[in-house]
C-alpha cells in the first residue's frame, strides 16, 4: 500500500519542482523499516564504480516449482565477476559535473571492446517448513536471508555480449514486468511483489500504450502477440486481423495448458489486519553496521547520511537520529555530530 507513496517521496516537490529532503526523510523516518535499505544506500555500496562493479538482487521472495509440482521459496542473486568496486564521495561529486554519463560510457565501451561483463547467478532456497519457523517474515522485502543458514546455490551466468543497436528501440521502449514468469517460477505471498505484478504492466500501458507487448523488444520470442486488445498507439503488424476481440468466444479461445497451471497453496491461519509496528526493524541493520562494515566504512556511511539529512527540517532530523540510536549509540552520535557540523 505504501509503495506509491515511497516513490512519490523520492521525486520532486509537486509545487517547487525541486528535490525535497523533507519529503525523503519525512517518509523514511516515519517508516523505520526503511533503515536497512537506507543504510545500504549511504554506505560505499551506494556509490558503485559503474554498472560492471555492482551486484544485482531479485530482493523479493519467489517460488520455484519442480517437475513434480513440489514448491520451495527462493531469492535471486547476481554477483559481479568484475569484483565489487566503489567510489569515494569526492570522486562521485567530481564525475557528476565532469562526466555524468560515466557509468553508461564505461559499460558501453567495455562491451564494444569485447570485454563482456558477466554476473554469476545464484539462488537461496527455503522450504515451506523453514518459512513457518523463520525468525522474520520470509516475504518481508526489507529483510535478507542469512547466507549461513540458506547458502547461495550456483545456477549459471549472465553475460552482456552486445550493445543495443538503437537505444530508443531496445532500451527506452523496454518494458520489464515481474508478472512475466517462465514455467517453474511463481510469485510468493510477498505483498510488495503482489503489488508490482499489477503496477508494472499498468505503468507500461500508460507509458508505451496498450499495445506495448507488440513492440519487438517486448513481444514473445517465437510467436506474435495474441490477445483481445485492438487499435491504439504502438499497434504493429496487422492489428491481429479479424481475430475475435472478446472473451469468451467460439472461434479462437485460449486453451488451458495443464503443465503451466499454478501450484496449489494453503492460506493459514486467520486473516485480519496486521500491525507491523512491533516488527524487528533493527537487528539486521545493526548486523550490517557493526559486523559487515569496518570502522572506515561506518564513518563514511555516517558522513554521507549526515550530508543528505542536513537539508531536512530539524524535527525530522531528530526523529531519524532517534531511530538510528537503536542501532548503536556511537553511530547515532556520529551522525548527529557530523550533521551539526555540516549545517
Amino acid at each position: 500500500m505504501l509503495f506509491p507513496s515511497f516513490i512519490h517521496s523520492q521525486k520532486r516537490n509537486p509545487q517547487t519542482h525541486l528535490k525535497d529532503p523533507d519529503m525523503v526523510w519525512d517518509f523514511w523516518s516515519l517508516r523505520p523499516e526503511c533503515m536497512h535499505q537506507v543504510s545500504f544506500l549511504f554506505s560505499d555500496r551506494g556509490l558503485p564504480d559503474g554498472f560492471r562493479h555492482m551486484n544485482g538482487y531479485g530482493s523479493h521472495t519467489f517460488k520455484l516449482v519442480n517437475a513434480d509440482s513440489q514448491p520451495v521459496y527462493c531469492k535471486f542473486h547476481y554477483k559481479t565477476n568484475q569484483g565489487i568496486k566503489n567510489m569515494k564521495p569526492e570522486d562521485a561529486e567530481r564525475l557528476a559535473s565532469t562526466d555524468p554519463d560515466y557509468a553508461i560510457r564505461d559499460l558501453y565501451t567495455s562491451i564494444a571492446n569485447g570485454k563482456f561483463p558477466s554476473w554469476s547467478f545464484y539462488i537461496q532456497v527455503m522450504t515451506f517448513d523453514q518459512a513457518e519457523k523463520f525468525q522474520w517474515n520470509p516475504f518481508d522485502l526489507t529483510k535478507v536471508w542469512s547466507h549461513k543458514e540458506y547458502p547461495l546455490i550456483p545456477v549459471g551466468r549472465l553475460v552482456l555480449n552486445r550493445n543495443p543497436a538503437n537505444y530508443f528501440a531496445e532500451i527506452e521502449q523496454l518494458a520489464f514486468d515481474p508478472s512475466n514468469m517462465p514455467p517453474g517460477i511463481e510469485p510468493s505471498p510477498d505483498k510488495m511483489l503482489q503489488g508490482r505484478l499489477f503496477s508494472y504492466p499498468d505503468t507500461h500501458r500508460h507509458r508505451l500504450g496498450t499495445n506495448y507487448l507488440q513492440l519487438p523488444v517486448n513481444c514473445p520470442f517465437r510467436t506474435r502477440v495474441a490477445n483481445y486488445q485492438r487499435d491504439g498507439p504502438m499497434c504493429m503488424f496487422d492489428n491481429q486481423a479479424g481475430a475475435p476481440n472478446y472473451f469468451p468466444n467460439s472461434f479462437s479461445a485460449p486453451e488451458t495448458q495443464q503443465q503451466h497451471v499454478e501450484t496449489r497453496f494453503k492460506v493459514s491461519p486467520d486473516v485480519g489486519r496486521y500491525n507491523s509496528a512491533d516488527d524487528d526493524d533493527v537487528t539486521q541493520v545493526r548486523t550490517f553496521f557493526t559486523e559487515v562494515l569496518n570502522e572506515e566504512e561506518r564513518q563514511r556511511l555516517c558522513q554521507n547520511m549526515a550530508g543528505a539529512l542536513k537539508g531536512a527540517q530539524v524535527f525530522i532530523q531528530k526523529r531519524w537520529h532517534k531511530h538510528f540510536a537503536t542501532l548503536a549509540l556511537t553511530s547515532a552520535n556520529h551522525v548527529y555530530v557530523t550533521n551539526k557540523n555540516k549545517i
